[in-house]
Parts: structure tokens; C-alpha cells; sequence
């Protein structure tokens, strides 16, 4: 289970990778495309939805390497006995937070697909297929905070503090700065 669920971390940071390398494309190509003259109509639009999946996709496996922005700054102060429950009740209410905007979000998408919306931009595309990402992303964080509260609730080390440990251990403090 653990090699498929960090697989499926990786994944989503791939396909967000692959969106922002598009970026890059696009805006080359419409670049490009200027100076001869020829417009890339819904270039905009294209980067717009591109960054969206991009910043979304990659929520999974960014909450897993640590880096994005925690409690730890306040947990990380109190006394060794508390930590823990402390971290357990900080991962819960992540867990109720982030269920909470999947259920939003899948719901928002829904309807987008049942009224037939249509983007409002340059290129008329259903809606809710850029959108998809949204879901996807939000799916796989919340698979990933669910994973973490398992592994604190079982005994184990999270993810994330194995990662800030490692980054700490080679002298890497650029998160702090």
C-alpha cells in the first residue's frame, strides 16, 4: 500500500510538473506566434488552467515532503509529552478541513457538469474539464493527510517530519529564511 500511495503522490507532482513545463510552451509558442504575425487566441485561458492544475496537483506531495506551511512552528515549542497529541489533533482537524473542500469542490465541479457550463474565455471547453484538476488535486492531498494521521495515530513518524529531520540533518535551512 505504501509504494502505491507514494507512486500516486509522484504522479500528481509529474502531471504538475508536465503543466507548468506547458506553461513554458505555451507562452513560447505565443511568443512566437506574435512575431509573425499570427494571434494564439486562448493562449490565456490555456495558462490559466495550466497553473491551476499545477499549484493543485502537487498539494499531495508537497504536504508530504513538509513544505507546505504547517503548525510545526507552534508545535515544535512544546514539551516532548504534548507534541504528539498535539500533532494528532492538528492532523484530524486537517483531515475534517481538507474531506470538507473535497466534498466543495466535487460538488462545484458536479454542477458545472450538470448545467453544461462552458468556459467564459476564448476557447468554449465544458468547464469542468480544466476543473477536473481541481478535483484531482484536492483527492490526492486528502488522501495524503489521511495517510499521515494514520501513520501518527499508529506510532510511526510522518512523512513530513522525516523530511524536515533529513533537511535539517544536512544543514539545509532554506525553508526558514
Amino acid at each position: 500500500m505504501r509504494r502505491f500511495l507514494d507512486r500516486l503522490y509522484d504522479a500528481a507532482a509529474g502531471l504538475a510538473a508536465v503543466c507548468l513545463a506547458s506553461i513554458a510552451v505555451v507562452m513560447l509558442a505565443q511568443a512566437a506566434m506574435r512575431e509573425f504575425g499570427y494571434p494564439f487566441r486562448g493562449a490565456d485561458d490555456i495558462v490559466a488552467w495550466l497553473c491551476a492544475a499545477s499549484a493543485f496537483l502537487a498539494l499531495g506531495h508537497t504536504f508530504r515532503r513538509g513544505e507546505l506551511v504547517r503548525v510545526g512552528i507552534v508545535i515544535d515549542h512544546l514539551p516532548p509529552r504534548v507534541r504528539r497529541p498535539v500533532g494528532i489533533g492538528a492532523l484530524f482537524i486537517a483531515v475534517a478541513f481538507v474531506a470538507y473542500m473535497a466534498y466543495g469542490v466535487l460538488r462545484f465541479v458536479y454542477e458545472s457538469w450538470a448545467f453544461k457550463e462552458v468556459a467564459q474565455g476564448l476557447i468554449e471547453i465544458p468547464i469542468w474539464i480544466p476543473q477536473m484538476s481541481f478535483v484531482l488535486g484536492v483527492l490526492v492531498l486528502l488522501v495524503a493527510v489521511v495517510d499521515e494521521f494514520i501513520v501518527m495515530v499508529g506510532g510511526g513518524k510522518p512523512a513530513f517530519e522525516a523530511a524536515e529531520e533529513d533537511r535539517r540533518a544536512r544543514k539545509d535551512f532554506s525553508e526558514s529564511l
